[in-house]
């Protein structure tokens, strides 16, 4: 689990990073690449200086296992691309993460997630209030909504625990 100081360093760049992914997942159906790109600069730069240098290293090596198995699940069709970069870009931030509590956390994020939207997109006002989504037409689930509350709720929940 992050610290405190560790989630307050991250948290800046985390939390409207997420949030942008998650809005564009929604409206477009994809996940710009500047959102990855900034990502990685916000572990480059602030994880660098909330982590000792050798988590820091394997955060790096994280986010390079993650876009291994990211790009595997894009050709095999299991996620889109973009999930897959966003994915690997934000995955250094778990390095301290346990496993078992991480993957917990992320099922629960994709449950809510697609319930939330789901529900979401079932309501008239909220449709009207969004028009032009292109989440509320397609089959497909925007990824991005799942690993943009995955990224937040580990981010703050260290500082909301205080």
């Amino acid at each position: 689990m992050l610290t405190a100081v560790q989630a307050y360093w991250l948290a800046p760049a985390c939390v409207p990073l997420a949030l942008w992914v998650a809005l564009s997942d929604m409206q477009r159906m994809k996940i710009p690449n500047m959102a990855s790109i900034l990502m990685i600069a916000a572990w480059a730069t602030l994880g660098f200086m909330a982590f000792p240098l050798a988590l820091w290293g394997w955060g790096w090596a994280i986010m390079a296992i993650a876009l291994v198995i990211g790009i595997l699940g894009n050709a095999i069709g299991l996620f889109g691309a973009g999930d897959a970069k966003f994915a690997a870009a934000m995955a250094g931030v778990f390095v301290t993460a346990d496993p078992g509590r991480l993957a917990i956390l992320v099922c629960a994020a994709m449950i809510g997630a697609l319930v939330t939207h789901r529900l979401a997109r079932a309501i008239p006002a909220v449709r009207a209030a969004t028009p032009g989504w292109e989440s509320w037409t397609r089959r497909d689930f925007p990824f991005g909504l799942a690993l943009a509350g995955t990224l937040i709720f580990y981010v703050l929940a260290p500082i909301l625990a205080q």
